[in-house]
């Protein structure tokens, strides 16, 4: 898709709706919403009873008539209405009052690279339906380039690694297009169903994905030795059950999963002219999206392809504050006027 900077410099709110959590920045204010995407539903009447943080909280502790919903899943909203229902909560009454008296309102939200005309639609359809009059979409993997501070508009490449929930996006761009992209269906989640599938095949113990924490933590290199305890339901007797999982353990059981992540960024590579490859091997590559901080993955990138590889300050947030910039004017294309002969 092709960016406007115009269209964009018109638009006054931002919207990165992921699958683990809905980004909101409002023009020349920042980050005004970031929280999960997630909405509890009570079942018998149809309402809402929490959004964002505290529907998280409940996943795995309601009552039968409660529903923990994600409306939006590898980066595609899959229940308009409830997407919508949880923005306007999250943006609360105060925005949507002056929204509604500003008659014409336009909004930007970040879309998976090569989504599907559907995927789109849904963006569009969300954001209309709380307010928007129009809606710019805006590539997901040059919005985190941008807020990462890469030099996307120069003539030179740069390659970036969006780790999200779902779903993990490699691209090589370079002056403000993206030159050869890959998505894989792997990410967080992808990472913590193989660390509870580790649980259960080895020591026959349940583990929920929320309670996967302290495995993230031993693979860092100041993690105390020893590995670390976590507490489970036997899958025998259900009954509290505690275990203790060594380093080598974890590592194993997230090195098939993000195999697949390598794999992405040897086939982008592959596609990719190469001058612009050797740019990279100075430069590198760079990690963003909330699954970017994984411990040990950036080593593990650096080991598996001899490329320097740095994080992104905030890699969380990249993409909205990479659509911010572009909302409040910080990023200047680079013209390309034809010469006149």
């Amino acid at each position: 898709m092709t960016i406007s900077i115009e269209a964009l410099r018109r638009c006054s709110i931002a919207v990165d709706l992921g699958a683990a959590r809905t980004r909101v920045y409002l023009r020349r204010t920042g980050l005004i919403v970031d929280e999960p995407t997630v909405a509890a539903v009570n079942t018998r009447t149809g309402g809402l009873i929490a959004v964002g943080t505290p529907a998280e909280r409940m996943t795995g502790r309601t009552p039968a008539h409660i529903r923990v919903v994600r409306p939006v899943s590898n980066g595609t909203v899959v229940d308009i209405a409830m997407a919508q229902r949880m923005l306007r909560l999250l943006l609360g009454n105060k925005l949507r009052r002056a929204w509604r008296r500003r008659p014409l309102v336009s909004a930007a939200v970040c879309v998976p690279h090569d989504a599907h005309p559907l995927t789109e639609r849904a963006a569009v359809e969300t954001l209309t339906g709380i307010g928007a009059r129009r809606v710019e979409l805006v590539d997901s993997l040059i919005a985190a380039a941008v807020g990462c501070g890469l030099p996307v508009e120069q003539p030179e490449a740069t390659l970036i690694v969006v780790c999200g929930a779902a779903t993990t996006q490699v691209a090589v761009l370079s002056l403000g297009s993206i030159v050869a992209a890959e998505r894989v269906p792997v990410g967080g989640d992808t990472v913590d169903h193989a660390l509870v599938q580790l649980l259960r095949n080895e020591h026959a113990l349940m583990l929920p994905s929320q309670a996967v924490r302290p495995l993230h933590l031993v693979l860092r290199d100041d993690a105390p030795a020893g590995g670390a305890e976590v507490h489970g339901r036997d899958v025998a007797t259900g009954l509290a059950r505690s275990v203790r999982i060594d380093v080598e353990g974890v590592r194993t059981a997230i090195r098939t999963p993000l195999t697949g992540v390598v794999d992405a960024i040897g086939t982008v590579l592959r596609r990719c002219p190469p001058d612009l490859v050797a740019d990279l091997a100075d430069r590198g590559i760079m990690l963003a999206g909330g699954s970017a901080v994984l411990p040990g993955f950036d080593t593990m990138l650096r080991e598996a392809t001899g490329m320097p590889v740095q994080i992104a300050d905030h890699p969380d947030v990249c993409a909205v504050e990479g659509l911010g910039a572009m909302l409040d004017g910080k990023v200047q294309p680079l013209v390309l006027d034809a010469m006149v002969s």
